[in-house]
């Protein structure tokens, strides 16, 4: 089956098993395909990453330990000069690691979305590279076969 140059991202039978993945899935799977519609929470876990990520954000959390370090003059209880640091630093803690894989997945998609793209347009090259060298070719054609095989593996394997 010869096709055009770029047209088709999969070839022979994984063509039509990737094309059920990609329906099932209603994502994109190739960077022209990404829309600029970010959810709220994405752009919120963007937002939280870029502002975590900053140096006076690091200044604030040492300003916040230094603060309530000499605290224990007002608060007198030591438990409760111990519950007030280590209950502010979960809470943040548990709400960063949260927004924090928000952004990791969106960012691992996003990588693996390209490195398929490069995939599919080294198997179009590949095909027509040995629809010039004939079928004779086993090499290429393995080739070819292995690198179909591998485009998308990352939704086949995923659980």
């Amino acid at each position: 089956m010869r096709t055009p140059l770029g047209t088709s991202p999969f070839v022979g039978p994984q063509r039509r098993e990737m094309s059920t993945l990609m329906d099932d899935k209603k994502s994109a799977t190739m960077p022209l395909q990404v829309t600029s519609n970010i959810s709220f929470f994405d752009r919120m876990a963007s937002a939280a990453s870029k502002f975590a990520s900053r140096a006076w954000f690091f200044a604030m959390c040492v300003t916040l330990v230094v603060v309530w370090f000499p605290s224990i003059a007002i608060i007198r209880n030591i438990d409760t000069w111990q519950l007030v640091i280590n209950t502010a630093t979960t809470i943040i803690t548990f709400l960063l690691v949260a927004l924090f894989q928000n952004s990791e997945s969106r960012a691992n998609d996003a990588v693996q979305q390209k490195l398929n793209a490069v995939a599919t347009a080294l198997l179009d090259i590949m095909q027509h590279l040995g629809d010039n060298l004939g079928p004779d070719d086993q090499t290429m054609r393995k080739a070819r076969e292995e690198l179909a095989d591998s485009i998308g593996v990352e939704r086949r394997e995923s659980s």
